[in-house]
């Protein structure tokens, strides 16, 4: 598997997650570690632009799925 299959293959269990959970994945929860770190460290890489210009849009995507399920707090 190369690295470009690697990296689609995660950013589609991201976002099936997100689609599917309605919410991002948590740092509380063990099994969705993975899947956090991946968002953060693909995050880092866009703001720093190292990250390759077909995977931009595709990520901008996702960031903008992964806004619409931001936790609320329920106090506000």
């Amino acid at each position: 598997m190369t690295q470009d299959e690697r990296w689609i293959a995660k950013y589609n269990d991201v976002v099936e997650f997100i689609k599917t959970n309605h919410r991002n994945p948590s740092r509380h929860r063990i099994e969705e570690h993975d899947m956090l770190n991946w968002l953060k460290a693909t995050r880092k890489r866009l703001n720093a632009n190292e990250l390759k210009p077909e995977r931009v849009d595709l990520f901008e995507k996702l960031l903008a799925l992964a806004d619409e399920n931001k936790h609320v707090n329920q106090y506000v």
